[in-house]
Formats: C-alpha cells, structure tokens, sequence
C-alpha cells in the first residue's frame, strides 16, 4: 500500500465529477440556510453526520474483503429516498469508475461496469477504487467524508464569494468529527461481512432530500445536485 495514493484520490482535481455537485448547498444558500461561515458549518456538520457517515460507512465495506457490491449498491439505494440525490449518486459512480479504471486498473472495477453500465452508487465505487489503490477501509472512509463537507464548503465559496480562508477554517474545526464519523463508519463497514447490509448505519437527512428534489427543478442552476 502507498498513503500518497489516498491523497491522489482525495485531491479535488481527480477526474471523478465531483467539482459539479455542491452536496445540497445551493439549495440551501438560496432557501436562506446558509448566509455565511457559521451556516456553512451547522450545514456541513448535518450533512456529515448522516449523509456522511452512511457513504463512509458503504465505502468502508466495499473497500473490505467480502462485501457484495451489488448487495452494496442496492442498501445505498435504500438509503437514498429523492430519486434526483440516487442519479446524481449514480452519475457521480460513473464517472468516478472511469477515472478510476484509468488510472488504478481492475477486474473489480470491470465487473462494477459491467453490471452497472449507467453508474452504480458512488460511494460503493469509491470503496472498490480506494481497493485497486491499494487503500483500505479507513482510507476510503476518510474519502468519503472529507468529501461530503469540503464539496458544500467549495462550492459555498462560488455562491456566496464566501473568503476560501474562512471556508477552510470550517473544514478544520470539523476534523475532530471527521475521525469519529470514520471510526464508526469502518466498525460498521466492518460488520457487513458477518451481519449484512442490515449493520450499515441509515442515518437521513429529510430536508437535503426534499432540497434535492427541489434542486433538480430548477430550470437554471449552477451545481447539478
């Protein structure tokens, strides 16, 4: 296993599509919910805490010996009520797959395509790239929650011309979090192979669900999702 890896795969630039999602941020800028620095927080915090913690949590065990990813796949779509939050997953899983066929070469990976040619969910791909990356279950976690708070902070920083100093700082002072989420995620990753899907957590957040959906009907938007 290589660490400088795990940066590769976390770094913003990777190919994965991820730049094109603000994670229900704009949503939120435009209902009111986030004005500033404090509200990018409380938002980020939610959304780490549930969306989050159930993306790390399928990274984590797709990232396991074991797991079936369509198994995977499919507890993800449970756990995914707004059909517009299940395509952008999707559509995010097949663009992450391509950039990660490119560049970590895999029969997992192959196999994930074929039986999902129009994308499986996103996080089930990140937990089979951080695989062929030579990562393991933590490492994909870790991606997976960085990204579900530094895509809101990113894309915080476009819409409202929020100073990149200050969104920064919001993303450090939730590191401690990070970690807890990660911990629980990969004990829960972890448990998959003894006790099923059944043992990954299904924490929701019902407003970033009907703020997608609201999202998606919007005829002119800066983020797909």
């Amino acid at each position: 296993m290589t660490r400088a890896a795990l940066l590769v795969l976390a770094d913003g630039r990777f190919p994965a599509g991820g730049h094109a999602h603000s994670g229900g941020a704009e949503e939120a800028v435009k209902a009111g919910r986030i004005t500033g620095a404090a509200g990018l927080e409380t938002f980020c915090r939610g959304r780490l805490h549930t969306a989050g913690l159930v993306a790390a949590a399928l990274a984590a065990a797709a990232a396991a010996a074991g797991a079936d990813p369509a198994e995977l796949d499919a507890a993800a779509d449970a756990r995914t009520p707004s059909p517009a939050l299940r395509l952008a997953a999707r559509r995010l899983g097949r663009q992450l797959a391509r950039a990660a066929r490119a560049t970590w070469p895999s029969p997992e990976l192959d196999a994930l395509a074929r039986a999902f040619p129009k994308g499986a969910h996103q996080p089930v791909v990140l937990g089979l790239t951080a695989r062929a990356a030579g990562l393991g279950p933590a490492d994909a976690a870790y991606c997976a929650v960085y990204e579900s708070v530094s895509g809101p902070s990113t894309a915080v920083v476009r819409l409202l011309s929020l100073d990149p100093f200050e969104a920064t700082a919001v993303l450090a002072r939730l590191a401690p979090e990070l970690d807890r989420v990660v911990d629980q995620a990969v004990a829960a990753g972890h448990a998959v192979c003894s006790d099923g899907t059944d043992a990954l957590p299904s924490t929701s957040a019902p407003l970033l669900e009907i703020g997608a959906e609201a999202h998606a009907a919007w005829p002119v938007r800066l983020f797909a999702s």
